[in-house]
């Protein structure tokens, strides 16, 4: 909101802490799961609600913190200057990030897989951070509910023919993001999942 955003949409996915108290405090409109469905299925649920609202443009940012709002206005710059469909937001692009050993290692491994799977290579096949054209999202339903939607959006770019680029992001890590996210038990889940059903 500090930024002057105000089509903020915030999908409780089942948390019951104060997710939704402040949300509504900074008049975000919120959207809940009843129980958690996991980080593919909140973000479709937010794409929907979005496209129902009318977006044009919509962005996804996740909620741990580890990414900045302020880089929001360069990916939809770029999306807009360049007419393309999709742009990424890379951590790997911004040399300044400080981006522990291990998930730099675990985002190499699920960038070769996304190669092997969809045919396209990105440097950050996990970011959480995108810009897209409403018009895509319309085509390209998630169907994952895990992780494995990071993939799957990428394989839409593929199956879309989607115009798509790669912009440099920021991210930190704290004791509390790198307690969250994808680590070896999730990816090999993932991959299976992955491969039995791409």
């Amino acid at each position: 909101m500090s930024l002057g955003y105000r089509n903020i949409v915030v999908v409780n996915d089942g948390s019951l802490d104060d997710t939704v108290k402040v949300a509504l405090s900074y008049n975000a409109k919120v959207v809940n799961h009843l129980i958690n469905l996991g980080p593919g299925a909140a973000t479709q649920t937010g794409i929907e609600y979005a496209i129902e609202d009318g977006a044009k443009i919509i962005v996804t940012i996740d909620a741990d913190h580890q990414q900045f709002p302020e880089d929001i206005e360069k990916l939809v710059y770029h999306l807009e200057r360049n007419e393309v469909d999709v742009v990424i937001g890379s951590r790997f692009m911004n040399r300044e990030n400080q981006i522990p050993a291990i998930r730099i290692l675990y985002n190499m491994i699920a960038n070769v897989i996304t190669f092997i799977l969809t045919g396209l290579m990105v440097t950050d096949s996990q970011s959480g951070m995108k810009a897209f054209t409403a018009d895509f999202a319309k085509k390209c339903r998630l169907h994952f509910n895990g992780f494995e939607f990071c993939v799957e959006f990428i394989r839409n770019i593929r199956i879309f023919k989607a115009t798509y680029s790669e912009v440099p992001i920021r991210v930190i890590y704290t004791k509390d993001t790198l307690s969250k996210g994808q680590n070896l038990l999730t990816g090999v889940k993932m991959i299976a999942k992955l491969f039995k059903f791409i």
